[in-house]
């Protein structure tokens, strides 16, 4: 309790030098002495019943920040089991939980008080207090002396009171044991004590619908024998159950079935920089995954080898990957942005033998820069190009069969290893996440129920071939779904590029990182076709609300947001059929047991910050979750033990089951006994017309621990000066509680990011002033 009092002292202290008021100016507001403010304030005295109230009304706060250093957050209901409650500091020897905290807008404030039996107390004056407004109490169990005024009243279990809280009253329990009793105070006007009637806001506009969600006919053959799913009566998922997975194969069992059924049907739409396209069905892509398998099979590509695919966007990655499954050798896919010492590490850390590479650039010039310190890498094939030492993919293609028939005794399979992505390595060298062939299933949620795709229409989704979101998009769900993926096969993202091609290729379903969404706003979105696009999702990072707002504005469409690892597939989403929260990444997937628990291990209540976590024992294989990292045992066990895979993200729980992302593990700021999330900061500071990016992390402090400080990337044109600081540091005390506000803030020409476009956060903590 000693602890709590210090903890909760130091924030009252902070709050009012925020608000620029003295102990003194305090103290008269309240109604205390300077000297009693003093002692509230150091933590060597316990708090008066009224007494963080005050100064929560003075702050501008809900006491729930002083009380806890959170923002309360659920504003439908709040359950609170035996036992549980907020407990508080109050009048020595009472025992105060608090029974609504984490509620919003609270018109009561309810306590579960516990008054000890003292005997001396029993017959003595009892100590009085008021505050504004009117209270209930009702007795649980034993006995209680209260005083109103002049009146005395015994009340037993059972027994209630309610009086006028401005007139001095007090309690003290009798008969020989404590009185537990419940209080609810409440202003007279109905609000919650000690804050203002709120001023009456004119009714909100009506927002505008977005279209009618689309239904889409799915051809059920591709995914019939291996996927059972049970749908509500609007076609919302409630189950998913997975069969015949051992035997699974993506090659086999979905692009050469559909080539087998539906040879014309359109699997990929490819267009590069110079306008040529190319337009596969499925039959063609049998045929070149067949050439390209036996192609590999004859540089001595067997099953189990590592063979990485550093291919950009070229059409050649989905020949490569698809042979590889077929092989059963391990695809890797790389992205081309890599130099010598990156391939260096990745071809040692994963044992690479082969690697396909685009011709573009100098990627193969890297790739030869790293060889002599890569004794495991024996293949070396360039597509769209010729170059000594190299194989030429697309000329010796052309001499092998397009039949392909896998042997039957070693068919590649299952839980078999089939994929190995590098994570993005924020904080140190990539690991290797591995996943098995089942991977690929999987994502039949991510495209069908996420993503929305429609089997007669095209799904985009940019990402490069080098990370997992490319398979995310790109192909395994939307195939299994029968959809066409569309790709633009080009170098930089220019908005003014990519928009035309939606209207151009007709593009129906849309799938990017916030960072895109972001320049297609500020590149004069309204100004392009977007009439035939139906349903837009986002992942990568968490999706600002502005961004969110913006595009529904200007498209009608709401951006459905989902969250995913490189371990896993969608684990939380926005699926089909369900509202979406602005700002919230979505519900659990019916595909995971998804969880939040605390730092001991235990569920989160609702509404607390908690690390997201998937309950599935490592020793079952889990479709969609990773088999480990490669070669990594120590990390493995780190991430999955007891079964349980965390994940190192946090989030909290709404009364809807809704999650709200907060950031990683060790992203949470820490100062003046606040536990600040970074992303609320972050999406505040984003609604600023002149910021194009920002970045919030906690900076070393000798006095708070931390301090916020905000890293800005401004808009073209903007010049940063000390008044757009003091701009952004207002703002952000105006829209979040005060001590949220940015101390420090920076601004800078582009933000440091991991080759895959994560923020490096430790970059900015470490070079903190």
């Amino acid at each position: 309790m000693e602890n709590q009092l210090k903890i909760i002292a130091e924030r009252v202290k902070e709050a009012r030098a925020l608000a620029g008021k003295t102990a003194a100016e305090m103290a008269e507001i309240i109604g205390i002495s300077e000297s009693q403010y003093k002692e509230y304030e150091s933590g060597t005295q316990d708090f008066s019943f009224t007494f963080l109230y005050k100064c929560a009304k003075i702050f501008g706060l809900d006491v729930y920040d002083l009380l806890s250093g959170e923002n309360p957050k659920l504003s439908a209901y709040q359950v609170v089991r035996n036992g549980e409650g907020f407990p508080l500091a109050r009048r020595k020897g009472f025992s105060y939980n608090h029974l609504a905290v984490n509620f919003k807008d609270k018109q009561t404030e309810p306590f579960l008080v516990t008054a000890p039996y003292n005997e001396g107390a029993e017959n003595a004056a009892i100590p009085l207090s008021s505050h504004r407004g009117v209270e209930f109490d009702y007795v649980l169990k034993g006995t209680l002396r209260v005083q109103i005024g002049t009146h005395f009243e015994i009340l037993n279990a059972g027994d209630s009171i309610y009086y006028n809280s401005e007139t001095p009253h007090g309690m003290v329990a009798v008969g020989g044991s404590p009185c537990e009793f419940l209080a609810i105070l409440t202003d007279s006007s109905g609000n919650a004590l000690f804050y203002e009637q709120p001023a009456a806001a004119a009714a909100p506009a009506e927002e505008e619908q977005p279209p009618a969600e689309a239904v889409y006919s799915y051809p059920a053959y591709i995914y019939e024998d291996f996927i059972d799913i049970k749908e509500d009566g609007r076609g919302n998922l409630t189950d998913i159950k997975f069969k015949n997975t051992e035997r699974f194969n993506f090659g086999f069992d979905v692009v050469d079935r559909i080539a087998d059924r539906e040879p014309g049907r359109l699997a990929m739409l490819h267009v590069n920089t110079k306008g040529e396209e190319h337009r596969f069905t499925f039959s063609d892509i049998k045929k070149y995954s067949n050439k390209t398998a036996n192609y590999f099979k004859s540089l001595g590509i067997k099953k189990g080898d590592k063979v990485m695919l550093v291919l950009k966007r070229h059409y050649q990655f989905w020949f490569s990957i698809l042979a590889l499954h077929k092989l059963g050798a391990v695809a890797i896919p790389a992205t081309n942005q890599l130099v010598e010492h990156d391939f260096t590490y990745r071809f040692n850390a994963a044992d690479i033998k082969a690697v396909i590479a685009t011709a573009d650039g100098n990627v193969a010039q890297e790739i030869e820069l790293s060889e002599p310190k890569s004794p495991s890498l024996k293949i070396k094939v360039l597509a769209g190009g010729e170059r000594e030492g190299w194989k030429n993919f697309n000329a010796d293609l052309e001499l092998f069969s397009d039949v392909y028939n896998a042997p039957s005794a070693d068919r590649p399979q299952g839980s078999e290893p089939a994929i190995m992505f590098f994570t993005s390595g924020t904080t140190g060298y990539p690991k290797i996440a591995m996943h098995a062939h089942t991977y690929a299933l999987g994502h039949f949620i991510t495209a069908r129920y996420w993503h929305n795709v429609d089997p007669q229409g095209i799904h985009f989704t940019i990402s490069d071939t080098g990370w997992g979101k490319a398979l995310w998009g790109k192909l395994y769900g939307q195939w299994l779904c029968g959809a066409a993926v569309f790709v633009y096969d080009f170098d930089r993202f220019k908005s003014e590029e990519i928009l035309p091609m939606f209207a151009k290729y007709n593009i129906t379903t849309f799938c990017a990182p916030p960072t895109m969404y972001r320049f297609f706003i500020k590149d004069n979105l309204e100004s392009y076709d977007l009439s035939t696009l139906k349903y837009a999702t986002v992942a990568g990072e968490a999706l600002n609300p502005e961004v969110f707002h913006c595009f529904l504005r200007l498209t009608g469409l709401k951006i459905m947001e989902a969250f995913g690892q490189t371990e896993t597939t969608l684990t939380v989403g926005n699926l089909t059929g369900s509202t979406p929260k602005v700002g919230s990444m979505g519900k659990p997937s019916p595909m995971y047991n998804v969880g939040l628990i605390d730092p001991d291990g235990n569920p989160s209540k609702m509404g607390d910050v908690g690390e997201i976590v998937v309950y599935a024992n490592e020793s079952d294989s889990q479709v969609g979750l990773f088999l480990g990292y490669y070669k990594d045992e120590e990390n493995t066990r780190l991430a999955w033990h007891d079964g349980v895979y965390h994940t190192g993200d946090t989030a909290w729980r709404d009364e809807d089951g809704y999650f709200w992302y907060v950031g990683r593990t060790d992203d949470l700021i820490k100062s003046s006994g606040y536990r600040i999330g970074p992303f609320e900061i972050e999406s505040v500071i984003m609604e600023l017309p002149y910021v194009l990016e920002c970045a919030v992390t906690g900076a070393p402090d000798p006095i708070r621990g931390q301090v916020v400080k905000a890293t800005v990337v401004l808009t073209k044109g903007t010049r940063p000066t000390e008044e757009l600081k003091k701009e952004i540091q207002n703002y952000v005390k105006k829209q979040t509680a005060p001590y949220k506000y940015p101390r420090i803030v920076e601004f800078t020409e582009e933000l440091p990011k991991t080759i895959s476009g994560k923020i490096k956060r430790t970059e900015l903590r470490n070079s903190s002033k």
